[in-house]
């Protein structure tokens, strides 16, 4: 599954401790860039001006609906 969002840097504790609790791998990427999305300090690492897309394959309802808050349209 892939979602496009937008985060904030005050945004990136909770972002990566929701992905942390998934049991199946998260990525978090833009252009070439990917990093762990269970990672604070890769995600730290992202340019926040730009649309993120997150990748997973897997199925976790509260992580779905908790990505809702970031979703954007393209």
């Amino acid at each position: 599954m892939q979602h496009k969002i937008k985060l904030r840097p005050n945004e990136v504790k909770d972002f990566v401790s929701a992905a942390s609790k998934c049991a199946f791998d998260v990525d978090i990427s833009y252009n070439r860039f990917i990093v762990d999305a269970k990672s604070i300090i890769g995600v730290l690492g992202l340019n926040f001006n730009q649309i993120l897309t997150v990748a997973y394959n897997g199925y976790d309802a509260e992580f779905e609906s908790y990505l809702q808050k970031f979703a954007v349209a393209v």
